[in-house]
């Protein structure tokens, strides 16, 4: 099964959750769940980080972490540090395909690598394999409603739906639109010097 297949199981539960992307990923969660609070990262290995980031910040929002293999092995060392900090509004999916799919389908070292047991070793309190899309929802779930630090990880095929529609924005638009989207939800100025909640 794909990874659309799984986003797709959870499009409905996540409210208005911040989700941060990477690779394809990002195409498929804005076909299934299209919002202002999704941010699509360029560098890979940094979606685990700036989700953390944005659960530390903002403790009363579920923050959506969407990983790949690739993004996760290229940044373990951030693993302890959230462990340590254990934001509860935090839920860090991981996709597991085996290849870098966007940049040409090279292999990662995913498969000898177990990335629920890097997880746990760096100190998630909760962190599992599903193999299935109504496990995998069953786990969101549980995740989003014990208000626990949590990795949910899956194996997948490569490749994804031919009729996806193209993403509207390119990275830089994206990462305004974000941000002004949090401005608008928590009434508060990031960008914007004498910000006005009222106006």
């Amino acid at each position: 099964m794909q990874r659309y297949a799984y986003l797709k199981a959870i499009a409905d539960d996540t409210g208005n959750a911040l989700a941060v992307c990477t690779g394809w990923s990002a195409r498929e969660w804005w076909a299934v769940r299209p919002s202002d609070g999704n941010l699509k990262t360029r560098t890979l290995g940094l979606v685990s980080s700036i989700a953390a980031g944005l659960a530390f910040a903002l403790p009363h929002r579920k923050v959506i972490a969407i990983d790949g293999d690739g993004a996760f092995l290229m940044n373990l060392c951030g693993l302890p540090t959230i462990a340590l900090q254990r934001p509860p509004n935090l839920i860090h999916l991981l996709f597991d395909n085996e290849v870098y799919e966007a940049s040409g389908g090279t292999a990662t070292a995913s498969h000898i690598a177990d990335a629920v047991s890097l997880a746990k070793g760096a100190g998630y309190p909760h962190a599992c394999w599903v193999s299935t899309a109504e496990e995998f929802r069953a786990e969101f779930l549980q995740a989003w409603q014990s208000d626990r630090l949590s990795l949910i990880a899956v194996k997948v095929e490569p490749g994804q739906p031919k009729d996806l529609p193209p993403l509207a924005l390119d990275e830089l638009e994206n990462k305004y639109t974000f941000m002004r989207y949090l401005e608008r939800t928590e009434k508060k100025g990031i960008l914007s010097p004498g910000f006005d909640s009222k106006s």
